[in-house]
């Protein structure tokens, strides 16, 4: 409990150089919190590279806002809140723009931290797949093409011997399918 007690007073004191602009405080908070934040924001996003740009966005909402930051407030939890808000933003983001819930859906950056983060990408793998060999063979290769091997729809009419038109409908019909799948069975953070 004297270890919380005294990084409490220990952040509270750097908070107060931070206000008046110390970069060396802002630099050991940084050090000092970056990690976790950068942690925390990958178990909420599964991807690498948000949780970095998370972490960044943090610590320059920190440094923008650090005239106005509240000594007496805790400033770890202050953090962390700023990091759920922006993973949430995220989240949020990826339930309303397809584009962007696929980037996080098929990301190939995920890493995986523990035993329970190996065991939830294992069920996410497994879920996914489930969903995707639900669909009718049509859909699941223009989808796999797309998707898998980078095709564009121009690509893939013309490979399949079909209009684009058709490989745009085929496509649009296999997200919504695979979209209601994960809703259903996925219980997914995504």
């Amino acid at each position: 409990m004297g270890v919380s007690k005294y990084s409490y007073n220990d952040d509270r004191l750097l908070v107060s150089r931070l206000k008046e602009g110390n970069e060396k405080a802002f630099r050991k908070l940084y050090d000092k919190y970056s990690g976790g934040i950068y942690g925390f924001a990958l178990k909420l996003v599964k991807s690498t590279d948000f949780a970095e740009e998370i972490t960044q966005e943090v610590f320059l909402k920190v440094w923008n806002g650090r005239e106005s930051l509240d000594i007496a407030l805790n400033f770890k939890s202050y953090i962390y809140t700023i990091a759920k808000n922006l993973a949430l933003n995220i989240l949020n983001k990826a339930a309303y723009d397809i584009d962007f819930r696929n980037q996080l859906l098929y990301t190939k950056d995920t890493v995986v931290t523990s035993t329970g983060d190996y065991i939830l990408l294992n069920e996410y793998e497994a879920v996914k797949n489930k969903a995707i060999a639900s669909l009718s063979e049509g859909r699941r290769t223009v989808f796999l093409m797309s998707r898998e091997q980078g095709l564009s729809y121009e690509e893939i009419a013309n490979e399949l011997g079909v209009s684009v038109n058709t490989v745009k409908t085929q496509m649009k019909a296999a997200l919504k399918h695979l979209r209601e799948y994960l809703s259903k069975y996925g219980d997914l953070e995504i």
